[in-house]
């Protein structure tokens, strides 16, 4: 991708998305549910926000970009060793763009993603009006974890693999690499459905999400 087509898109895609992710754990967006509860006997962890992320990666025809997302706060409930509930605060303020240096159109890009864009804040995430988003967990099935997404003024149910571990007083929970389609939250920029589109031009509508996530006691 050259320098000048990063200057004409300014974007790549949210704080996710991907690369032809047929192969990988794609998740189909449901309605909302019910958020899960924990039992008197759940020991609450608090998440360390220094060392949680969400890693993105969006694509288009000709060339992805690549970063990391943090987490402002949350909290998982915990019996034993079974995670019962847990709400999480995603910073969407905190886009990073790590393929690119800032010469390159590392900051301009963030910018175009987070809407701070005059005249662009509705193309990604319009952190403005909406600067963080949420995760609920609604259940833990076997290594799928359940919850509602929220994006913007969206909410979705999600699953995706992941895998538990516990150390002393952390807990880490990291899932597998999963996709998930943008649109399905309302943020339509740049899709191939839309007929004014460009097709070579396209954004794709797969976002690519993993998630690193300590908790302590």
């Amino acid at each position: 991708m050259t320098r000048n087509f990063l200057k004409l898109t300014g974007l790549a895609v949210l704080m996710m998305a991907a690369v032809s992710c047929k192969n990988q754990n794609e998740v189909e967006a449901t309605e909302a549910t019910e958020e899960a509860t924990a039992t008197e006997a759940a020991v609450v962890y608090n998440v360390d926000t220094e060392a949680s992320t969400i890693d993105w990666k969006g694509s288009k025809i000709g060339g992805e970009h690549y970063g990391i997302i943090n987490l402002s706060d949350g909290v998982v409930s915990v019996n034993g060793e079974t995670l019962e509930s847990g709400e999480f605060t995603i910073d969407m303020t905190s886009i990073q763009v790590q393929d690119i240096t800032e010469e390159e159109g590392a900051a301009s890009l963030k910018a175009h993603l987070e809407g701070t864009v005059e005249g662009k804040e509705t193309d990604f995430f319009n952190t403005p009006e909406y600067p963080t988003a949420t995760f609920v967990v609604t259940g833990l099935n076997g290594n799928m974890l359940e919850g509602n997404l929220t994006l913007k003024d969206v909410t979705k149910n999600v699953s995706f693999p992941v895998t538990v571990a516990y150390e002393g007083d952390k807990m880490m929970l990291t899932s597998e690499e999963f996709t998930i389609d943008r649109t399905d939250w309302g943020i339509t920029y740049g899709s191939a459905s839309l007929a004014d589109t460009v097709k070579d031009k396209a954004i794709s509508d797969d976002m690519v999400l993993k998630v690193n996530l300590v908790a302590v006691k």
